[in-house]
């Protein structure tokens, strides 16, 4: 007597697929093995900085570039957005509003000042020069808050085009890389003692990865207080998001309002939320680190796991870049971006002589 399967079951299991974003989850998992490797080699590269410049190489390298803009590209995307999602929730757990407070309101008032003048300064520029789209949104928040982490948390508010959040994020990541070199070169000739120098390191540098491998030059004293400021730049997102949130609303309203709106028979837009879940995911994790509850075995489980999921998504968001496709923009983008960085710096620097 011969067994066969139902018919049922074969057909299911002849027509069985994976998901659509299986072949680019599993790409970015490559990319970040790939990335991790890197930073244990060389460790003044961190490995976001790593993940996002492997994203942009394999959007670009002959062999891969087909599956980046092919079969991979939906779990590219999914990484870049809710990937960055989850991460930006467990980045919650490195703030501590009594670490924040231990500062003193001079420090924060002072972070709160640099941030201001980063953000506003270099959105209007951005403005100024012509930049496509949202890049001068994207480009201030992340030079003025936590560089990728920022623009991932932005571009979902305001729903950006990946293609501007992609090269928003190369940028960002260029220019902060580029301060690991030259930054602690300019400690000594700037006065800075090692104190001031985190400090001002916190202040200006945009990734978190980034102001540890800055800070360290100088020492553990300095690192302490560079993240402990960079720490209150982060705070500053779940704000900033809220803000962007409020002010997409009324702009709908006001289309609404001027008969601009859906046209008859489409279905309505759907309205950013006031403030979107993964930042209350953000202020709920920050609250609960607050607490002191937290062993440090969670604390550095989680630290693995956030520093993961955003190598993931940076990666995912770096095979977004085309790098021909930037040839119309490319020198005021870079332009856009060094007069960002100039400010972030100066600002920074004055801000850190009047309150040490």
């Amino acid at each position: 007597m011969t067994l066969t399967a139902a018919p049922g079951r074969a057909r299911q299991a002849a027509g069985w697929r994976p998901p659509a974003t299986a072949y680019g989850l599993g790409l970015a998992a490559a990319g970040v093995a790939t990335a991790w490797g890197v930073h244990r080699l060389l460790p003044a590269v961190p490995l976001l900085t790593a993940a996002v410049v492997l994203g942009i190489v394999a959007a670009h390298l002959p062999g891969a570039r087909g599956l980046v803009r092919g079969v991979c590209r939906a779990g590219l995307s999914f990484a870049g957005k809710r990937l960055m999602r989850l991460g930006i929730v467990l980045l919650g757990l490195k703030l501590s509003l009594n670490d924040v407070l231990g500062l003193g309101w001079a420090t924060v008032a002072m972070v709160l000042g640099v941030v201001a003048a980063t953000f506003c300064g270099t959105w209007w520029l951005g403005r100024r020069m012509g930049l496509r789209g949202d890049q001068p949104l994207l480009i201030a928040t992340g030079y003025s808050i936590c560089g990728a982490s920022a623009i991932g948390a932005v571009s979902e508010v305001s729903e950006s085009d990946e293609r501007d959040v992609a090269t928003s994020v190369a940028l960002v990541t260029l220019c902060g890389t580029l301060a690991i070199a030259v930054l602690p070169l300019l400690q000594h000739p700037l006065g800075l003692d090692d104190v001031a120098f985190g400090r001002w390191v916190g202040a200006s540098v945009h990734d978190v990865g980034q102001v540890v491998a800055t800070a360290q030059t100088a020492g553990p004293a300095a690192l302490g207080d560079a993240v402990l400021v960079k720490l209150v730049r982060v705070a500053l997102l779940a704000p900033l998001v809220a803000a962007l949130a409020t002010s997409v609303r009324a702009r709908e309203r006001a289309k609404a309002a001027a008969g601009e709106g859906t046209a008859a028979g489409e279905p309505a837009k759907r309205r950013p939320p006031l403030v979107p879940l993964f930042v209350l995911g953000f202020l709920a994790m920050t609250a609960l680190r607050s607490t002191d509850l937290l062993p440090t075995a969670a604390l550095d489980t989680a630290a693995t796991a956030q520093e993961l999921l955003l190598a993931a998504a940076l990666f995912g968001l770096g095979s977004a870049v085309h790098l021909p496709s930037l040839t119309r923009t490319g020198a005021r983008v870079a332009a856009l971006g060094l007069c960002a960085w100039v400010v972030i710096a100066g600002a920074s620097y004055a801000g850190v002589l009047l309150t040490t």
